[in-house]
């Protein structure tokens, strides 16, 4: 690939992961290695044994989980915003060079909005990204600045969900 493009997989519909997990996997049958990033997602998701398992695609893993950011302490707050800021430099310092060709950031909006990582730093990625780097970001509510960056831009939409009914998430089929 010549030409690395931006896509945005968003929306409160479900299938946003699995879409960016779905072009990993393509990626990666055709030889193309994709560095996966996840941010404000816990390490029990099911996914992250398959795709560790795939040579052509590497995970990022955090050492700590934390659930959803509006409902953490203050403190927790804090550590958060110093484990991504430190998963941001990671990201920028492993895709600098030519060994990807794809980079997933997995709930990069919320991570984005909340500022858990820097907005402008994040634009300037974006904007000056390797040439070849095909970039995938996942999460709700871009923001336009993001969506006029985006060269696919792809909404999914919640009709109706479990949750709803207060049936909670469910081990292998949401996480």
């Amino acid at each position: 690939m010549r030409n690395g493009l931006i896509h945005i997989y968003c929306g409160d519909g479900k299938g946003k992961t699995s879409a960016a997990i779905g072009l990993a996997v393509r990626a990666a049958g055709c030889g193309r290695k994709t560095l996966f990033a996840r941010f404000l997602k816990n390490e029990e998701s099911g996914e992250l044994k398959i795709l560790d398992a795939v040579p052509e695609i590497e995970v990022l893993h955090l050492n700590k989980s934390y659930g959803f950011f509006q409902t953490l302490t203050d403190r927790e707050k804090e550590e958060v915003r110093r484990m991504y800021r430190d998963l941001w430099e990671q990201i920028c310092g492993m895709t600098a060079g030519d060994v990807y060709d794809i980079l997933v950031m997995d709930e990069f909006m919320a991570a984005y909005n909340y500022g858990l990582i820097g907005r402008e730093e994040a634009l300037r990625f974006l904007k000056e990204k390797p040439e070849r780097l095909e970039v995938v970001l996942t999460g709700r509510n871009p923001s336009d600045e993001l969506l006029d960056l985006a060269d696919y831009v792809s909404e999914i939409r919640k009709v109706k969900h479990p949750f709803d009914r207060g049936i909670p998430a469910r081990r292998g089929i949401e996480y």
